[in-house]
């Protein structure tokens, strides 16, 4: 039987494997503070170290690197065929989708991907960001507000598809976290019993990190026995299914489709059957909803086209040169490049499968240039991060679908005094919704406060975009604000 290997922690010198294999990667900086720490400190250094993948790492901080130095392809308007508006969208055309949509859900063919990596720092909270609540009259958070929408949702499936049974196959919801927010938010979904949703059709898993790197590409040091990490990034999701083998999960489950969406908008539209069914009518390999830009200097990605005949990509608003980002089509007087990157996305598993191992073989990540804590104080040093987005350029088709922005669109991304994306702002938008869908249904309201102000909440139980109200609504009237319950 062979003896353990034991490494002597009380030694003046570090593991003498470990060390050449740093050196070997440029990377014996590490070791620089081996003199000063204790045994204990010592083992969790070289613990720390083990955990890093140092062929990978080396690849993608080589890689990435690399690419700054290569002009990207210039900007091309993407060709009229790839975007559905809303305003060329028939009622035909919105009831086929929507029937598609419903039918491959209640066949179990839609999983739907969360990306829940983030906390919610500059919403003063150190929560995850969707343990938040917005300020809405029931009080929810936007995880519950989701959950319930997957619900619906299942309701409406198992009801077009089975006349008025209620038993089809569960929406399978895999949420992506991060090491930050992984436990606090299973133990949310615990003790709110998964918000009526089954345990088991709820999969947690999480996104990877990444060692930050100076200048020079060595490893920042946070402490003298810990190697400064950063999450990988939303991108990090196709690299995190892959490791996880959530890939398999989702083909043994029959899942086809994948509906990835972030979660800090109080107004997505989870498991949406008219984008789904859009989707598949059209056979591409990657989807995406998509907002008119607003004005020119809105901080969004937009979708364009790299190069003649290129891929389909998103450039950063940072990225894109002034004065594109200003240029009028002189046929519409809107913006030329005008479809904006709001993270609702929809992919093949198929894809899914071949963008994980291309991203992966390619190892190029976005370097962000950031302040970062070590035990020099803050340096000056890169996050290497990957986007959700990043998988659009390796699709052989894609689509994108255009949606209102005040239907579809309420990001909370800021703490409230700021001057846009705040709780309130979202709430707002989810109210002032909610008031035209109880309007439409014969409802009436009374207020106390403007009704700019103010608005009614419905609950996703009772409706998912407006529909089946007339028989809560009609003749009544509401105060607002308030919540109308299932």
């Amino acid at each position: 039987m062979k003896e353990p290997v034991t490494t002597d922690y009380s030694s003046p010198q570090p593991p003498l494997q470990l060390r050449e294999r740093l050196k070997d990667y440029g990377q014996e900086d590490v070791f620089a503070f081996w003199d000063e720490l204790s045994p204990e400190e010592r083992l969790l250094l070289v613990q720390d170290i083990q955990s890093v993948d140092l062929p990978r790492i080396d690849r993608i901080v080589r890689c990435s690197f690399r690419s700054r130095g290569i002009p990207a392809a210039p900007v091309e308007l993407l060709p009229e065929s790839t975007v559905s508006t809303v305003e060329k969208r028939t009622m035909e055309e919105r009831e086929r989708w929507w029937k598609t949509g419903v039918k491959a859900i209640s066949n179990g063919k839609l999983g739907v991907l969360l990306l829940s990596g983030g906390q919610g720092t500059r919403l003063g909270s150190s929560e995850p960001k969707g343990c938040f609540n917005i300020g809405l009259p029931s009080g929810k958070s936007l995880f519950q507000l989701q959950a319930e929408r997957i619900l619906c949702i299942e309701r409406l499936a198992a009801q077009s598809v089975n006349e008025g049974s209620v038993s089809s196959t569960p929406i399978h919801w895999y949420i992506m976290t991060s090491p930050f927010t992984d436990e606090p938010t299973r133990k949310f979904f615990e003790s709110h019993k998964y918000f009526g949703l089954e345990a088991d059709q709820v999969t947690f898993f999480q996104q990877g990190t990444i060692p930050c790197v100076s200048r020079d590409g060595r490893f920042i040091m946070e402490t003298p026995f810990k190697v400064a990490k950063s999450p990988d990034g939303n991108g990090g999701i196709y690299s995190a299914l892959k490791s996880s083998r959530l890939l398999e999960d989702m083909a043994a489950r029959g899942i086809k489709y994948l509906d990835c969406y972030g979660v800090d908008n109080a107004l997505v539209r989870v498991a949406d059957p008219t984008f789904l069914g859009y989707f598949i009518e059209k056979g591409v390999a990657a989807a995406a909803k998509v907002v008119r830009k607003a004005y020119p200097q809105e901080k969004v990605g937009v979708f364009v086209r790299r190069g003649k005949g290129g891929p389909v990509s998103v450039v950063e608003y940072s990225e894109l040169d002034p004065s594109l980002a200003s240029a009028i089509n002189q046929e519409t007087g809107r913006l030329r490049f005008c479809w904006s990157n709001v993270c609702l996305h929809m992919f093949t598993l198929d894809f899914l499968n071949q963008v994980a191992d291309g991203l992966e073989k390619d190892s190029v990540y976005h370097l962000a240039e950031k302040n970062i804590p070590s035990i020099h104080g803050h340096v000056n040093g890169y996050k290497l991060e990957q986007f959700i987005f990043d998988a659009f350029p390796y699709a052989p088709s894609t689509a994108l679908f255009e949606v209102p922005r005040e239907e579809e669109f309420a990001p909370v991304k800021n703490a409230n005094g700021s001057n846009f994306d705040t709780p309130d702002s979202a709430r707002l938008l989810v109210l002032r919704l909610h008031t035209r869908w109880v309007v439409a249904a014969g409802g009436f309201l009374t207020h106390s406060v403007p009704l700019y102000a103010t608005g009614v909440e419905v609950s996703p139980l009772c409706s998912y975009a407006g529909e089946n109200l007339e028989a809560i609504c009609r003749g009544r009237t509401f105060h607002a604000p308030c919540e109308i319950g299932y």
